[in-house]
């Protein structure tokens, strides 16, 4: 898909901030977002993230500061500028007692999509796989498949910008892994993806992650930048056959590209946070080997997403 924005943020905030009376629910949010990314939105629920899709979207106005999206402010969207943006919402808003097809259908007349769709249609239904249950009533859908009935009807009319307010909420594992492999596919396809969750560990399948805590973005990296932002650097686990004691502990805390204190995983394994991992690596093992320690591994860590986002808004808290 050829991408008509190629050249400018796709989405560009400066300083937006949106108040519900004397209530704040989105402040002082700035955020360049390029084309073709897949853009995650993690965050508890109730941070602010839906109020910021909504801005995004045209649905709000902000109380202040600036938005563009796809080169303009959405409150002065004209229709061929929305049909550019397709946007999933938490609930299921099709109709329950339509087909999986009648509900598709409606979705491409609403949008306008050439009469002679069928084609396009049984297209979408095979990527989410619900071609065989094309004549299934919508009320007699799992919440799985409901979310990609929805999913689909979001696509139908083949938007550039693609707003997905929490699309794996309240689905298995499986399915939400099966989702991002759609979002992949979108990707390729050219298009821009803003995905919000709560399930911070989806932080991993994303380009850009925005990291969003009661109503302020903390801010804005990639996800191998947020495991780094959040220790200050790179975890290394070091696995030697020899047990390390406390004296040689203490030396390695202070070789020079070496943070913090080492931690104790069991007897043979320590954990300690470097600068760089590749450049540390060399470093760490020819410390082991003058220490007459057998090095089994030195590998860097993957620390879950969930500890990296606990870990963010502990250090958040301390400067508050």
């Amino acid at each position: 898909m050829k991408n008509s924005h190629a050249t400018e943020n796709v989405i560009e905030t400066q300083e937006l901030t949106k108040m519900f009376g004397k209530d704040i629910a989105v402040q002082t949010l700035n955020m360049q977002i390029q084309p073709g990314t897949i853009f995650g939105f993690i965050g508890p629920s109730g941070c602010g993230k839906t109020t910021t899709v909504r801005l995004l979207t045209g649905f709000y106005r902000p109380t202040s500061g600036t938005l563009s999206v796809l080169g303009k402010n959405p409150s002065n969207f004209s229709n061929s500028d929305r049909e550019k943006i397709g946007y999933l919402i938490q609930q299921f808003v099709l109709y329950p007692e339509l087909t999986v097809w009648e509900n598709l259908n409606f979705a491409a007349s609403f949008y306008g999509v050439n009469p002679f769709r069928a084609g396009r249609l049984n297209k979408l239904l095979d990527f989410v796989e619900l071609k065989e249950d094309k004549n299934k009533l919508a009320r007699d859908l799992s919440g799985g498949m409901k979310r990609r009935l929805s999913l689909a009807a979001t696509m139908v009319h083949n938007p550039e910008l693609l707003f997905l307010d929490e699309p794996t909420a309240g689905i298995d594992p499986i399915l939400r892994r099966k989702f991002w492999d759609y979002f992949k596919e979108l990707q390729v396809e050219g298009r821009t993806l803003f995905v919000t969750t709560q399930y911070v560990g989806e932080a991993a399948y994303c380009d850009l992650v925005g990291v969003m805590y009661e109503g302020r973005l903390l801010m804005i990296e990639t996800p191998d930048g947020l495991h780094r932002r959040a220790y200050g650097g790179d975890v290394l686990a070091i696995r030697t056959t020899e047990g390390m004691n406390s004296e040689q502990r203490h030396h390695l805390e202070s070789l020079p590209f070496v943070h913090g204190k080492v931690k104790v995983i069991d007897e043979n394994e320590n954990d300690v946070i470097v600068d760089e991992a590749n450049t540390a690596i060399p470093s760490l093992m020819e410390w082991c080997l003058a220490k007459n320690l057998t090095v089994e591994a030195i590998e860097k860590k993957s620390v879950p997403f969930d500890d990296v986002f606990v870990k963010i808004i502990e250090k958040e808290a301390a400067h508050v």
